[in-house]
């Protein structure tokens, strides 16, 4: 059950506010979103309100390389889904600038042309240095979008190769895209994300030696320890070829019993208590200034101890 609007926690504003969210208001939702990003008990408060609202939507996780077009994928995608008179909200992970901290890509401008559809969502968020391919309010940005009546929401991860495995921690589904002609294509996915895929797809599938890829990745999936039943699709995102293929095996895939989205949430707010956790303890520990703690970090200098049992003892101090 979640936070009553009625509670003391809450605002008038703020209960209005979330009022409006449960009513698919697209402003409130983008306020609730900067409100997330922002962090602090409005944010809290804003996420506890819409926890009964949320499991509805399908999560879909678009990962893979730089240069793989993503987001030009992702915009044909999408009309496919709108023909289908489908609701969806984007929230497309960005590097931040060094300067400002905010975007750099702003990969809405890729996706223009849904910028005055009422039925799409679109929201470019910073990672802000976060390591993952995703940011660190992204759990809760995936929750307010689904708690808004969208029957999809769409992740696309910053393209950084390897690290992007935290996508499977919010998607239904993960969507990893690849192109030929990317130097070593298939060194870019070996490993973690080509693990965590439900669908591949080989996009700029009109490019010398896509077939070729394809047959890669294809070899490759026989390697993987578990699953080996993963769509290989090729696509040509300018034109849309392919695009039908690929929306029909995400309906096929995309199918979760409730039980399978509850363990999937319970994983989601698992991740997200360890995130807080984890800030948390450092802030502490970098906050210690007593002598028993002093002790310990100087017995880590010297080499006396290693740093994992120094990290056990201070939080034994802690504790």
């Amino acid at each position: 059950m979640g936070i009553l609007l009625s509670s003391p926690e809450v605002s008038p504003a703020l209960a209005t506010l979330i009022d409006r969210l449960k009513r698919s208001d697209m402003a409130a939702l983008a306020r609730c979103i900067t409100l997330t990003e922002s962090g602090g008990p409005a944010s809290d408060v804003v996420h506890r309100a819409i926890q009964e609202l949320t499991g509805r939507a399908i999560v879909v996780g678009f990962s893979g390389p730089p240069g793989a077009g993503k987001s030009t994928l992702i915009d044909a995608f999408i009309s496919l889904l709108r023909a289908e008179r489908k609701t969806i909200a984007v929230a497309a992970v960005d590097p931040s600038s060094p300067i400002s901290g905010g975007s750099v890509l702003g990969d809405r401008i890729r996706m223009q042309r849904h910028t005055s559809d009422p039925g799409v969502f679109i929201r470019s968020i910073a990672s802000r240095g976060h390591l993952g391919g995703l940011s660190e309010s992204i759990h809760r940005v995936v929750d307010l979008m689904d708690a808004s009546g969208r029957d999809v929401v769409i992740v696309e991860t910053v393209g950084a190769g390897q690290s992007e495995v935290e996508i499977v921690e919010v998607a239904d589904l993960c969507i990893v895209v690849n192109a030929p002609n990317l130097g070593d294509d298939i060194q870019a996915i070996k490993a973690g994300i080509l693990e965590i895929a439900d669908i591949l797809v080989v996009n700029k599938a009109d490019l010398p030696l896509a077939s070729r890829t394809t047959d890669q990745l294809k070899s490759m999936l026989k390697l993987r320890s578990s699953n080996q039943n993963v769509a290989v699709i090729e696509t040509v995102a300018t034109t849309g070829k392919g695009v039908e293929s690929l929306v029909a095996a995400v309906e096929a895939r995309g199918i979760l019993t409730a039980e399978e989205k509850r363990a999937r949430r319970s994983r989601r707010i698992q991740r997200l208590v360890a995130q807080l956790a984890g800030r948390r303890v450092r802030d502490r520990v970098l906050g210690l200034a007593s002598a028993e703690a002093s002790a310990i970090f100087t017995s880590a200098l010297e080499a006396r101890i290693s740093i994992a049992e120094a990290a056990d003892r201070v939080l034994e101090v802690l504790l």
